[in-house]
């Protein structure tokens, strides 16, 4: 039986719902890193649905993160619901498999990482896309092993 390496390396989307901006990152599992990608602009928390088709035509990931905003006391807000949605429209519209995962903290340490390493943004939502990358990453921290086995 042939080896083929390919089918172990997944590429993953992250999405950091937010109701103006939408950050978004790629990675992939061989390393359990992720690199931000711009920064999609949302009207009342709906994206260009044609922009996120761009970003799934182009890296073809196999799995999709999403931040999921909860409150510090547990408690759901209205922007939760709609990450949800939003989460739920891309299963629907994509066919790909779709994760939500807590998001509490990021943006704070999106803020860190770019004041630590004096990281330069172009855009004020580009900290939207870093904070995609944290998501992504904690993702790949937190679960991966357990999704290596598939």
């Amino acid at each position: 039986m042939k080896n083929n390496k390919s089918n172990f390396f997944i590429t993953f989307i992250s999405f950091d719902f937010g109701m103006k901006n939408i950050g978004v990152a790629v990675g992939q599992n061989f390393t359990c890193t992720a690199s931000p990608l711009n920064s999609l602009k949302v009207k009342n928390g709906v994206p260009d649905w044609n922009d996120v088709r761009k970003i799934i035509k182009n890296w073809k990931p196999k799995v999709i993160i999403v931040g999921l905003p909860i409150n510090m006391n547990n408690k759901e807000q209205y922007i939760t619901k709609r990450a949800r949605i939003f989460a739920q429209d891309l299963y629907y519209i994509f066919k790909i498999i779709v994760f939500m995962y807590d998001e509490r903290l990021t943006t704070k340490e999106a803020k860190q990482n770019i004041f630590n390493y004096n990281i330069k943004i172009k855009k004020k939502y580009d900290i939207n896309s870093i904070s995609a990358v944290i998501i992504l990453e904690s993702w790949f921290k937190k679960y991966f092993i357990k999704f290596k086995k598939f």
